[in-house]
């Protein structure tokens, strides 16, 4: 019964926005620079509508768009902004004559939408975001998500050397409070970590928006610590577009080329559009070999894994609304390869294996100059089954493990329904309210029964400007879920004051709140290296946030600008969901809540933009609340981990070659840990996970006006293992021992195809 409302859903929505589409016409130019030069990957708009595109190499650009009367708006970082006015008539092309830009002390900023009424530049939000553009993704020479968000401040890392995955932390918060959104739709993941972000396909990003800090009035559960928005390519002007992608890349010192050892990834991808119509279709391989590393058996320190993923996307768009459809899907093996029972000459070897299909459809319709629909129906089918065998090394004969637990299942399906709506009753105040059903149901042989959630939220905001210089967002969500009692309302704050024309400062609050997942309420998992169960009297979390920044353009003349920010934020965590010892069993973990838990903070970023050069600089100070203050009070209140980060790109405009420096300090992370010494008595001590370096370099060389030439290395300094003097070495997902970050320094080697019509 929900999958069919979902699909009533999904059919009024596109059946409502798919009005009869207008008849079109063409539009061509040049735009170039005052010395006569092409000015490349300028932005070419037209006024009020959502059409646009890029020039190319030669500084061309094509453009379609309805019959009608436009200003076609080109702007390009450090140039001034042309405006031109344009008739298109259907059925026929109009050529503009070329356009000159030229030099200003300006400066672009990227465009947001994440918790936006509408898109809009980054400095004009009233959230601190963070975005990572196409061209820094295709610099690093990344094959996964992670590849590309491990330099950034406040994010780190963990790998589950066992079970083959890894977790993000945001602002020393675990991921199960960090919000994962695929073009604004959350992804599903079985366990509490966030091992989704390694199953994206990074050839079909443009962009990454991170917003620190909770987002529960607009996104609802899971958006404690903030969110981590991925953006996917959108069509641009062009009516045939192909691209192509082959990366050869070593691990450590193993590698064979194509298969077996090292990192192999392929990619293709196709679109086409016309008449406002668009289709896209695109698929990747990802196959990594493993690292045998320090082990001297057939079993690895890092497990094997093989990708498949692929997306299918059509939609019309005009001048006035756009609908589309969206499915990825993905097939992913982890290949655990287990050591020989000398006895038997037999090993036991196990795949874990991952089937994600997330289906989305979209739409936005502007009503009017004043109001604006957007619709987002979503569902997604996730499974992960675990594939347990026996080989016999004698007579190469493998059969299927019939122990418990070593053959198991688990579904995860979720729906999503969010309508919202932009009311613009002035131009000082803006409305926008919105309805969001989230349901996700499991079922398995490690989930207790099959359990539902459904959760049923309406949404309420403002953005009041009561001076130019002013902008106030004020916002409540109220919630109810058929499982536990929820927060009769959620609220939030918002501010950006602009103290001077090159000064922004943003203050806000915000109630956090996260309900528990089926995961955590119902999900059991024991193996040799995990004992976990869940509990579903958990109660829900939820938190008191405060954050502010302050932005300041210190350098803005010609094409250079130097950029500084200073961010704090501060957060106090109730009935935090966690891990600890089931009283009934303390050789077993469950998940319980934790009556406080708090984290602290700030950050210090500086960008320099010039002609050729792009440098970033930055530091950050993470405090996490140590607990056992409350029992000690000679004990510090938070333990800190201090971060740097440097990323250095330099154009070589003569040889059309960019190289690029990426670098990040990760200190040590410190934590205190009740023990029990030789003689049964508590003790008190701190402990550390080691501090490291992490630097990439790469270099990117245009071969012809189509392909690109991409290499480097990754991890320069060489780090595999962490030491970790935590005395924890039990339990689910313990801290003792040594802890796994890389296989160490790798070489890649890739071309990158682009093609359009």
């Amino acid at each position: 019964m929900r999958n069919l409302f979902l699909y009533l859903c999904c059919f009024l929505l596109i059946t409502t926005l798919a009005q009869a589409q207008d008849l079109t016409g063409k539009m061509s130019g040049k735009v170039v620079t005052a010395d006569g030069k092409p000015a490349i990957s300028a932005t070419v708009l037209l006024k009020t509508t959502r059409y646009g595109t890029t020039t190319d190499a030669e500084g061309h650009y094509f453009l379609e768009a309805p019959e009608g009367r436009y200003s076609v708006v080109i702007q390009s970082l450090g140039f001034g902004t042309q405006t031109i006015p344009v008739r298109v008539k259907a059925g026929e092309a109009v050529t503009i004559p070329s356009t000159i830009l030229r030099e200003v002390a300006h400066q672009l900023d990227d465009v947001v939408v994440t918790g936006q009424y509408e898109p809009q530049s980054v400095r004009q939000s009233v959230y601190q975001i963070r975005t990572i553009d196409r061209e820094r993704i295709q610099l690093r020479g990344a094959t996964n998500l992670i590849g590309v968000l491990n330099n950034e401040l406040g994010i780190r890392f963990s790998n589950d050397a066992t079970l083959g995955t890894s977790d993000i932390q945001l602002m020393g918060m675990s991921g199960r409070n960090v919000k994962i959104l695929l073009d604004g739709v959350p992804m599903v993941d079985r366990g509490d970590t966030r091992e989704s972000l390694n199953q994206i396909d990074i050839n079909t990003i443009d962009r990454v928006e991170i917003v620190e800090g909770p987002m529960s009035v607009s996104y609802g559960t899971d958006a404690l610590a903030g969110i981590i928005n991925i953006i996917t390519k959108k069509p641009g002007s062009e009516r045939i577009a192909l691209s192509g992608r082959v990366q050869e890349e070593s691990v450590g010192k193993e590698y064979k080329g194509f298969s077996g050892k090292g990192t192999h990834n392929q990619n293709l991808g196709a679109t086409w559009q016309k008449n406002g119509w668009h289709v896209g279709v695109g698929g990747t391989h990802n196959d990594f070999g493993g690292w045998q590393g320090t082990s001297l058996t057939r079993t690895k320190d890092w497990h094997a894994k093989e990708q498949w993923l692929g997306n299918v996307k059509f939609g019309l768009r005009t001048e006035k609304f756009s609908v589309w459809y969206r499915m990825d899907a993905v097939d992913e093996t982890i290949n655990a390869l287990g050591a020989v029972n000398v006895n038997t000459n037999q090993a036991r070897d196990q795949n874990f294996i991952t089937s994600r299909f997330t289906h989305q459809a979209q739409g936005d319709w502007r009503a009017s100059e004043r109001l604006q629909l957007n619709g987002i129906v979503s569902y997604t089918d996730y499974s992960r089954r675990t594939q347990t065998t026996t080989l016999d090394l004698t007579t190469s004969r493998r059969t299927l493990s019939l122990g418990q637990g070593e053959q198991d299942v688990s579904d995860f399906v979720s729906q999503v329904f969010r309508v919202t709506a932009q009311y613009k009753i002035s131009p000082a105040v803006s409305l926008q309210p919105g309805i969001d059903i989230n349901t996700e149901r499991a079922s398995g042989a490690r989930i207790l029964g099959s359990p539902s959630i459904n959760d049923y939220a309406f949404f309420v905001s403002s953005e009041l400007k009561p001076t130019s210089a002013i902008t106030i967002r004020p916002g409540l969500r109220f919630v109810k879920n058929s499982v536990y009692d929820a927060p009769p309302v959620i609220p939030s704050l918002n501010t950006k004051i602009t103290l001077h024309k090159n000064t922004d400062l943003r203050l806000a609050y915000a109630r956090g709140f996260r309900s528990p997942a089926l995961r955590e309420l119902y999900f059991n998992f024991f193996d040799a290296s995990h004992s976990i169960t869940g509990n579903p009297d958990l109660k829900a979390e939820y938190s008191n946030s405060f954050n502010g920044s302050i932005t300041w353009r210190s350098v803005a003349t010609g094409r250079l600008r130097i950029t500084s920010t200073l961010t704090g934020f501060y957060n106090d965590f109730h009935d935090l969901i966690a891990y600890g010892n089931d009283p009934a069993n303390p050789g077993v973990m469950k998940t319980i809540n934790i009556d406080r838990f708090k984290t602290t903070g700030g950050t210090f970023n500086n960008t320099l933009s010039s002609k050729n050069l792009q440098l970033t600089v930055g530091f950050s100070h993470v405090g996490r609340y140590n607990s056992l203050t409350q029992d000690d009070p000679d004990l510090p209140e938070f333990v800190w981990s201090p971060e740097v980060n440097a990323n250095l790109t330099y154009h070589l405009q003569k040889i059309d070659t960019k190289v690029s420096l990426f670098y990040k300090y990760t200190g040590k992370r410190p934590t205190y840990e009740s023990l029990t010494d030789a003689e049964g008595k508590p003790v008190t001590r701190l402990a550390e996970t080691a501090d490291y370096h992490w630097a990439d370099l790469t270099i990117s060389k245009s071969i012809t006006k189509y392909v690109t030439l991409n290499g480097g290395a990754k991890n320069l300094f060489n780090v595999t293992r962490l030491n970790n003097t935590s005395g924890d070495t039990g339990g689910s997902h313990s801290t003792g021992g040594a802890v796994p970050l890389s296989y160490g320094r790798s070489y890649f080697l890739g071309l990158n195809f682009q093609w359009a019509k």
